[in-house]
């Protein structure tokens, strides 16, 4: 039989951290979200420019909003695909190297939502689910966005 000493036992009086952290984390994750959603609908419109098509600003507005309500939960869902393995990797490792715990969330975003995507054209039919990632500035500036979910996630949730 174990006893629990005094300096062992759980402080009734603090609150859990648990909340808190989740609260950032899903911040975080709708933050990305947002970011990517809005970032593949600017180069969408941006690829009909440069077929000669007119979006005026309007246009652009009005697509940008229709895709944070119907692409954006779709790319939610393949960002939280990419996130767990990683986020857990750099949760494990910021615990071994506490002082480079924000280099590790913020690489493990951008990493995780870069494996996602690939992974995501990897089983599609079609040759990329998302045509922003078809190229490395559509691609690594959606990993942006991932890498400052991360990033803000790893500084607000100590």
């Amino acid at each position: 039989m174990t006893t629990t000493t005094p300096a062992m036992a759980p402080n009734p009086h603090r609150p859990s951290r648990w909340p808190r952290q989740l609260a950032f984390a899903t911040a975080a994750w709708l933050l990305a979200a947002a970011w990517g959603s809005v970032v593949q609908t600017q180069f969408n419109l941006q690829a009909l420019v440069a077929l000669g098509v007119d979006v005026p600003l309007r246009q652009r507005v009005l697509t940008t909003l229709q895709d944070l309500a119907g692409f954006a939960p779709v790319y939610a869902g393949i960002l939280a695909a990419g996130w767990l393995p990683a986020l857990v990797l750099a949760a494990v490792l910021a615990h071994r190297w506490p002082a480079a715990r924000t280099a590790f969330f913020t690489s493990a975003a951008g990493l995780g939502m870069v494996a996602a995507v690939r992974a995501v054209d990897a089983a599609a039919p079609m040759p990329v689910f998302i045509d922003a990632t078809r190229g490395w500035p559509g691609l690594l500036t959606m990993a942006a966005g991932a890498a400052w979910g991360g990033w803000l996630w790893a500084r607000a949730a100590r």
